[in-house]
């Protein structure tokens, strides 16, 4: 979910009572997350964790721009949702596909495609890692107001928590896990109002539309997963993940697990050990869907206002400079080896 950094302390005010409501579906003690998850597990240092290869995510990313802007019905979207089924069941993943409509801020009837890749079905512990891919159907933050109402390519909006989830996968057909991993990509999620709408309460509503129709209706009856990994927005040159308010209230254990990680593999630069306020984004419905789940997201501090840390996603963000040209192999490399071996060392 993407507004501007004051809005989002704003909207953290406004929307509270609104989106605890939300929380009261979520089945998982968030204290029985803290429990137990040390960073070191049993027989741990036998595990072998698979090279995660940031050229192979890349093309991931640069495969998804190529297709276009995955804007929800457009000919694009169908194609690269295609693209991504079939390369997830040629890993022999059990590919669940949740199809439907949604209605979006503008009152108009948007068709919903969720992706779900199952692998080790069979396996009762779980982990679920997501990311949305669908991009925005507009640049709203564009300066160049012309611009404005043309759909973006979402190189980094999209694409970059795609192509590290993707790279996860090729790596799970080649290397078994112990646990069952479940790889959710969530439609419709960047389709909410847009900067030029006057605001509402209710605008928080209109984004994560996809992850808010998984949560009513998850994909297997029951479904539960230990914990959750959100990416977004993590493929970008300078990127900076804080701890997000939401995910250290929830799953506190899963926020230590994957910081502490990052540390050991030479990847503190990236991952702050800074607590930053809680935003809105797919993680929050996956949470009320019953899974305590973190997001790993990129906000860079900016300036101080109101007693508050402000917080910004990049000058590149909701405009057409949110291409190729602002992603890293070194960010993607950072967040998918480390996601990588907490996956592994589960």
């Amino acid at each position: 979910m993407k507004k501007s950094a004051l809005r989002f302390l704003l909207l953290g005010a406004l929307s509270g009572l609104a989106v605890t409501m939300l929380y009261t579906a979520c089945t998982n003690d968030p204290k029985d997350d803290k429990k137990g998850d040390s960073t070191t597990k049993p027989n741990e240092s036998s595990v072998v964790v698979p090279q995660f290869q940031a050229d192979s995510a890349y093309r991931f990313v640069e495969k998804q721009v190529l297709f276009g802007p995955r804007v929800p019905g457009s000919a694009s979207h169908t194609a690269c949702g295609d693209w991504m089924v079939a390369t997830l069941k040629s890993y022999g993943a059990n590919v669940i596909e949740q199809k439907s409509s949604v209605t979006t801020f503008d009152g108009k009837s948007t068709p919903l495609r969720n992706i779900i890749a199952e692998f080790n079905p069979s396996v009762k512990k779980r982990i679920a890692l997501a990311a949305h891919w669908d991009t925005r159907p507009f640049a709203d933050k564009d300066t160049d107001e012309s611009l404005w109402k043309k759909p973006i390519d979402g190189a980094n909006d999209g694409g970059s928590g795609v192509g590290v989830l993707m790279e996860i996968a090729r790596l799970l057909a080649l290397n078994p896990t112990r646990v069952g991993v479940d790889i959710i990509f969530f439609d419709v999620e960047d389709y909410g109002a847009p900067e030029w709408k006057d605001e509402s309460d209710g605008d928080v509503y209109t984004w994560c539309l996809g992850s808010q129709y998984w949560a009513r209706t998850p994909h297997k009856v029951g479904y539960r997963a230990e914990t959750g990994i959100l990416l977004d927005m993590v493929g970008a040159k300078d990127a900076v993940f804080n701890k997000e308010g939401k995910s250290m209230e929830v799953a506190i254990g899963t926020v230590s697990r994957v910081w502490s990680t990052a540390e050991k593999l030479g990847y503190g630069g990236f991952f702050q050990d800074v607590t930053m306020p809680e935003i809105i984004d797919d993680h929050q419905w996956m949470i009320a869907g019953g899974v305590p789940t973190i997001d790993i997201v990129d906000m860079r501090p900016t300036v101080r206002a109101m007693g508050y840390e402000g917080y910004g996603f990049g000058s590149f963000h909701h405009t057409h400079n949110d291409n190729m040209s602002v992603i890293s192999r070194e960010t993607l490399k950072a967040v998918g080896t480390t996601v990588t071996h907490v996956v592994y060392k589960y």
